[in-house]
């Protein structure tokens, strides 16, 4: 537990201390986004923040992993390889722009090198339906916090959020590995957090986005809860990553009811509509915070539940889901 907290002071203390240099270079390189109808800012933003998130955990990791047969292990492999693609892949989309097919080509890759060292989902399902449910996943998550990128401090929170209670249960579970990797993600997001809360100073970028929800959501399929059945924890993660589930799937279903492209900007996600309702955006963002962090404790509760308490739970909390999707987009206009 103490090499833990460790990791996680050292990627809080790199990354809080290089994003001021990291913004510098940013604007001198040209690395920003310009304002737009469908964006909030209204000045010119740095967008480099993901370079000091990934330079932050990279370095506490490499501390973590001082072991050189643990950095020989293939998952561990996988998941640099993986990671460092997607951060790359979102890095060149900051500065140019991509194609949405790139990107997705991208995560093709990154999800096939996890596969091939072994790095996937572990239900007992065939093995196709474990690699295409691992790809789903990855490529699901790795998106919806690229998403959940859209008002200052969101992302950078919820991911923080999300890398505490991955934390805690790798601790719990005696998985150190996976607690070792969350506490570099959450001392990253923290110490970012620091210059990307409202008024933000800096976007991490989908450099950032991607790199996170990328390593979030592997960390998610390696929990693994021993003293329970999988027939309840697979549950698990989608409590976990409920805040970037559910704000995806209110923005699918309302572009796609109003026959608008999933893909186009716009200012209709979850933030967006507490705005609407007459929240700040800082009252916004920290309402987020509360779910995920009230989504977390439920997670908790899961790895120990019996099979009906699991479900009854899981289904209550769909429905409430589903109806505040409705709710959301059928009663509050985006803005």
């Amino acid at each position: 537990m103490d090499t833990i907290i460790f990791v996680f002071l050292i990627a809080l203390m790199v990354t809080g201390l290089s994003t001021p240099w990291v913004r510098r270079a940013a604007i001198n390189l040209g690395f920003v986004d310009a304002p737009a109808q469908r964006k909030l800012h209204s000045t010119p933003m740095p967008l480099l923040g993901g370079v000091a998130i990934v330079l932050g955990a990279t370095l506490a990791v490499l501390i973590f992993f001082r072991d050189a047969q643990v950095v020989r292990a293939p998952q561990v492999r996988g998941i640099v390889l993986g990671s460092g693609l997607m951060a790359l892949v979102g890095l060149v989309d900051d500065r140019y722009g991509l194609p949405a097919w790139a990107k997705m080509l991208a995560q093709v890759v990154s999800v096939a090198l996890l596969a091939y060292f072994d790095v996937r989902v572990k239900l007992p399902l065939p093995l196709w339906a474990n690699y295409a449910l691992t790809f789903l996943w990855i490529a699901g998550i790795s998106n919806a916090i690229n998403f959940l990128d859209n008002m200052d401090g969101l992302s950078a929170g919820i991911s923080g959020v999300i890398a505490a209670f991955i934390m805690l249960l790798g601790a719990l579970n005696n998985q150190y590995l996976v607690g070792g990797l969350a506490a570099a993600i959450l001392g990253a997001c923290l110490g970012f957090l620091r210059f990307n809360f409202k008024p933000a100073q800096i976007f991490m970028g989908d450099a950032g986005a991607l790199f996170l929800g990328f390593l979030l959501a592997v960390l998610g399929i390696q929990l693994r809860f021993p003293e329970n059945s999988n027939f309840v924890t697979w549950m698990v993660p989608l409590f976990l990553f409920g805040v970037p589930i559910f704000d995806m799937a209110l923005v699918m279903f309302s572009r796609l009811r109003r026959g608008v492209s999933p893909n186009t900007a716009g200012k209709d996600h979850t933030s967006h509509r507490l705005v609407r309702l007459g929240f700040s955006q800082r009252e916004a963002v920290l309402i987020l915070y509360l779910f995920a962090g009230i989504l977390g404790m439920i997670a908790i509760f899961i790895t120990q539940a019996a099979v009906f308490e699991g479900y009854f739970i899981g289904g209550v909390v769909a429905l409430l889901a589903a109806y505040a999707i409705w709710w959301l987009d059928t009663r509050v206009k985006p803005l």
